[in-house]
């Protein structure tokens, strides 16, 4: 479990969390969610402290992260960047396996376990001693997916893991990334600012404002049923698009069409 208690940061003069409290369950994913400057990946790096906050704590298992060394807490911790951050020198095995080498893996243990991360994620083995700028950008996301898990971590930071890719490979690589937390049930925390892809990977989503101001916390279902006011109805489409459904009769039975009368389903009546 994670969790930030009256969390405040500062930088200079400008505050970019203010007061900010949040439990992040164990081994389900939380996404952070909002507009651009709201503080998501300020967040995000302070579980790991690659962040530190002016005030407050952040905690894991009811231990301040400040207690434990920067580095070694890095290395306990999976992080998967927007754009891989592969090392262009190593192959694919070698930046799969960074993190096992710089704790004291043997090279060939270190390769067995890169060999077996690249199953897990759906990357053919074939490719191990490839470079990254012989891969297209859905593989490399998927190597830095395989590295984050490399040392086997309890907790995995993904900061919009998935924003520089076609809309295609994103789909692709959001249904990867659920059938690897069905297997491996990890401590996810998920950064992006698309409420579609927070509703379809988050057990718990938070809506964030400007300054980390918490607008709503729940499970996606709670949100679009029951969303905390105006403001939140519009950030998640609860007045219009996909959302916003209504029932059309047709002679073939009744469907459900969105705002702009695209049909986006049929209605199956429970007998239940």
């Amino acid at each position: 479990m994670i969790e930030f208690t009256n969390v405040t940061k500062r930088f200079g003069d400008a505050t970019a969390i203010d007061d900010f409290s949040l439990v992040i369950p164990a081994r389900k994913t939380t996404v952070f969610v909002g507009s651009s400057g709201c503080g998501k990946t300020t967040l995000l790096r302070m579980i790991n402290r690659m962040v530190e906050p002016s005030s407050g704590t952040v905690a894991i298992d009811g231990e301040d992260v400040r207690s434990s060394d920067a580095v070694d807490l890095r290395r306990r911790i999976g992080y998967v960047l927007q754009n891989s951050g592969l090392l262009p020198h190593f192959t694919v095995a070698d930046n799969i396996a960074t993190v096992l080498r710089l704790t004291g893996v043997s090279r060939r243990e270190a390769r067995r376990r890169a060999m077996s991360l690249m199953d897990t994620v759906g990357l053919d083995t074939a490719m191990a001693d490839r470079y990254p700028s012989q891969l297209s950008g859905g593989q490399q996301q998927r190597v830095g997916v395989a590295r984050g898990l490399a040392a086997d971590p309890n907790i995995l930071l993904m900061d919009e893991p998935f924003g520089a890719v076609d809309p295609i490979v994103r789909a692709e690589l959001q249904q990867e990334l659920l059938r690897v937390q069905r297997e491996l049930g990890k401590t996810i925390v998920f950064v992006t600012h698309d409420i579609d892809e927070a509703f379809l990977l988050g057990d718990q989503v938070a809506i964030l404002a400007k300054g980390g101001r918490m607008l709503q916390v729940d499970s996606p279902s709670a949100i679009i049923e029951n969303p905390a006011d105006d403001f939140v109805a519009s950030f998640i489409g609860a007045q219009r698009g996909s959302r916003a459904l209504r029932v059309k009769r047709t002679p073939h039975g009744p469907v459900l069409v969105d705002a702009e009368g695209r049909t986006q389903g049929r209605l199956v009546e429970d007998d239940s």
